[in-house]
């Protein structure tokens, strides 16, 4: 069963266990139409069905439901019920025929008049509107046929033919496209099925014509308007549309989730059409300007467990890799999972744990050159007229005097004023940025991005693009990354910070090179497109570093990683870091609340322990729930440990003695400044 058709016909089909994914060139609908019942008083009682239904007990399940029926019905399609009820031995009371001439039938037919009530916990007997009662224990209704336009995803108009919405465009074909004749269905199907394959329709079978009368609609008849139920599943009534449309509803849309009629399991399969049809009969208007809800997927009930699909092993989750994975795998990088990216922790050599390898990649970043892949930060591309304010909006900083051929650090703030997500943005012409952000903050900040320019933002001409995937990325760091920089770029020339230049390296890869450095080292990093990673990282070729390494190098500068020692409840003043005052941007005004100005905020300062050896654990409170521990490593350029902590009141703290609480025990540490080594930074411009 197709469950759900959307956009460039993308179709989802249930079958058993599995639910197929398929983009169709072509979709014919040949769907069908549903039986829809009548409306009248009593009629949710037990011995009531649909005609279709009967016939289906009889065809299907050699099953006869009653011993004594009435069929009532709009039009031609219940006489092959009650003849076939008569043929299975049930005695067929009447035919109640809505319409003055009803066609010819070897049962009696009373015409011209509806059911307009039941009696009996049970069905014994049925009322008609001539006053006529019949004893009954099966009342067969058939109210008409409903083309199926569940999936339908074009215009559909009334038509009075046959009392129902039908399509007016795509390939639909038989009773989808309110034709309920044999050989009409037959014809349409093959035409369809050609039209779709773009060659010539075969000839329609030869089939004797089977002429369909008008129907004659029943939308509203006399009686308790409580007991006239038109969905059944959602006990709906008409006395609850005359409810809604008396409060003052008038769409269509409004009226469903008045009273729930249609949203049910069966999506308003049998009850919409007498829904809208009262609706109208109840506004004084036509079935056209009354019109049908969205029907919503998916069209049949489904298990959750089929649309979440099954674990599948590497396929459960998807991982993404870098160009250069190959190389780390070859050379026994250990991993770890950053958002879906599987990053480098660190590379042990043999005989190596975590700590001496971590040691070994942070001094050769400190004291020679060491290089790491940063493939995976996430790199959205800004472009339009209006790019300049829309960044100036969007981050704590100044973006539109950002001159070509520069980057800058930038902060962006939640409507709350609390830290989101941060990177350095790059200016490559005057209306072309590309933004960096955090591994695994990519996605939410494209769909941050989008949500003001779609949403709030509607006037600004800019153009949001994710290029994470076009680009691989070596950071190469360290007091002798520019020599290597030279050997690979000989043509680069002099670099300022966060200055970048795109040029050829030695071998002719196109690369885009920036003075960009989260260790507090000259840095650079390395940008080429992806396909040329692989090669860039082996000719680079010196002492690589993972994520574990670059944590320890930037905790050293008391970098902060958004995510870890930010939680949500962090501004950038909370972190030290100014903001502009001569701007508005996103989440400004919330950093004046009485909350985020006070002065006893949690604020980011470094810790010492008196033992230097004392390692703390992440997350560990500070006595007094002053604050907690964020970050915590052996920085081996130290010799000694270092913590980050977020601490009430905290930059009026430095020099103060405090304790962290263990388990068994109290450590006393000392708050220091957050930035630990180099606190000059003269280190970053190669400087020692």
């Amino acid at each position: 069963t197709v469950i759900g058709r959307y956009e460039g016909d993308y179709l989802l089909i249930a079958q058993g266990n599995v639910m197929w994914h398929v983009r169709a060139g072509r979709v014919v609908l040949a769907t069908g139409a549903h039986e829809r019942p009548l409306v009248f008083a009593g009629n949710d009682r037990p011995g009531i069905m649909l005609a279709s239904a009967v016939s289906t007990y009889l065809r299907r399940f050699a099953v006869v439901p009653g011993r004594e029926a009435v069929v009532a019905t709009t039009g031609d399609s219940a006489y092959a019920t009650a003849a076939e009820l008569a043929a299975a031995g049930c005695r067929v009371r009447a035919v109640v025929d809505s319409r003055s001439d009803p066609p010819p039938a070897d049962v009696p037919v009373i015409a011209g008049t509806t059911v307009v009530g039941t009696t009996g916990r049970c069905l014994e007997s049925v009322l008609l509107s001539d006053g006529t009662e019949i004893d009954c224990d099966l009342l067969a209704v058939s109210g008409g046929w409903s083309p199926v336009l569940h999936l339908h995803d074009g215009d559909r108009l009334w038509d009075d033919g046959i009392a129902a919405f039908r399509p007016i465009d795509g390939l639909v074909a038989g009773a989808a496209n309110g034709t309920f004749d044999l050989p009409g269905c037959i014809t349409e199907g093959l035409q369809a099925g050609a039209r779709a394959a773009g060659t010539p329709a075969p000839p329609a079978p030869d089939l004797p014509p089977e002429p369909i009368r008008p129907p004659h609609p029943v939308w509203l008849t006399p009686g308790d308007d409580t007991e006239q139920f038109v969905d059944f599943q959602r006990d709906a009534t008409v006395a609850d549309i005359r409810r809604a449309i008396g409060a003052g509803l008038r769409s269509v849309e409004h009226i469903k989730r008045y009273t729930t009629i249609g949203v049910g399991s069966d999506q308003g399969k049998t009850s919409w059409v007498n829904a809208m049809a009262v609706i109208a009969a109840e506004l004084g208007v036509g079935p056209d300007e009354v019109g049908t809800p969205a029907f919503r997927p998916p069209y049949v009930p489904v298990p959750f467990a089929l649309m979440a699909a099954r674990e599948r092993g590497d396929l459960h989750d998807p991982i993404r890799t870098t160009p250069m994975h190959s190389w780390h795998v070859a050379h026994g990088a250990v991993f770890e999972d950053v958002g879906q990216w599987r990053r480098p922790r660190h590379y042990p050599r043999p005989g190596e744990d975590m700590a001496a390898a971590v040691h070994r990649e942070c001094l050769a970043a400190r004291t020679g050159v060491a290089m790491q892949d940063v493939s995976t930060l996430g790199r959205i591309e800004v472009v339009g007229p209006d790019s300049p304010e829309f960044l100036n909006r969007v981050y704590t900083g100044g973006f539109a005097k950002l001159p070509v051929g520069k980057g800058r650090y930038g902060i962006m703030c939640a409507v709350d004023g609390m830290v989101f997500d941060d990177g350095v943005v790059l200016r490559l012409a005057p209306d072309h940025y590309l933004l960096s952000t955090t591994t695994g903050g990519a996605e939410k900040v494209l769909d941050w991005l989008e949500q003001w320019l779609q949403t709030e933002w509607t006037d600004l001409d800019v153009r949001c693009t994710s290029v994470t995937e076009q680009w691989a990325a070596v950071a190469v760091t360290g007091p002798d990354s520019g020599e290597v920089v030279a050997r690979l770029a000989p043509d680069l020339g002099e670099l300022g910070f966060l200055e970048f230049r795109d040029t050829a390296l030695h071998n002719g890869i196109p690369a885009r090179i920036a003075r960009i450095s989260f260790s507090g080292e000259l840095a650079y990093e390395i940008n080429v497109p992806s396909w040329y990673g692989l090669a860039l990282w082996e000719d680079v070729g010196v002492t690589p570093y993972g994520t574990e390494t670059m944590h320890v190098l930037r905790a050293e500068k008391g970098y902060v990683i958004v995510g870890q020692d930010t939680d949500g409840t962090v501004t950038p003043l909370d972190l030290g870091m100014p903001v502009s005052q001569r701007k508005d941007f996103i989440g400004k005004r919330s950093l004046s609340r009485a909350d985020t100005a006070r002065a006893d905020r949690e604020q980011l300062v470094g810790l010492l322990t008196e033992d230097p050896a004392e390692l703390l654990p992440e997350g560990a409170r500070l006595a007094g729930g002053i604050g907690h521990v964020t970050s915590s490593y052996r920085s081996p350029i130290l010799g000694r440990t270092i913590a980050l902590a977020l601490v009430r009141s905290g930059r009026d703290r430095i020099g103060e003695r405090l304790g962290v609480s263990l388990d068994d025990r109290e450590v006393p540490v000392r708050v220091h400044e957050p930035v630990f080594y180099d606190p000059g930074g003269v280190r970053r411009d190669g400087r020692r």
